[in-house]
């Protein structure tokens, strides 16, 4: 027999987690372009292989592959950080 209390904290769980909420993504995509546009300028080599395809080259600093990859993956960083330090459902 599943117990009452457990039901409830699972479906307030799902509601506040599946709810539509547009300003994490859109913190997320600022933090990622941010970290393209410093982190790229500061990491060693940025042009050692295959260039990445991005539409302004020289607003990114016509990075690579693994140097975009770097960036992307210390936006993601940067950005979970800044959503769970702003705690964004509180604020907006």
């Amino acid at each position: 027999m599943i117990n009452s209390n457990l039901l409830a904290v699972v479906e307030s769980t799902l509601t506040d987690t599946a709810s539509g909420n547009w300003q994490k993504p859109l913190v997320m995509f600022v933090c990622n372009i941010l970290a393209l546009l410093v982190i790229s300028r500061r990491i060693w080599y940025p042009h050692v292989g295959p260039k990445m395809p991005l539409p302004f080259p020289s607003l990114f600093n016509n990075v690579s592959v693994p140097a975009f990859l770097a960036c992307m993956s210390a936006g993601h960083l940067l950005g979970v950080f800044v959503i769970l330090t702003l705690h964004m459902d509180k604020y907006f």
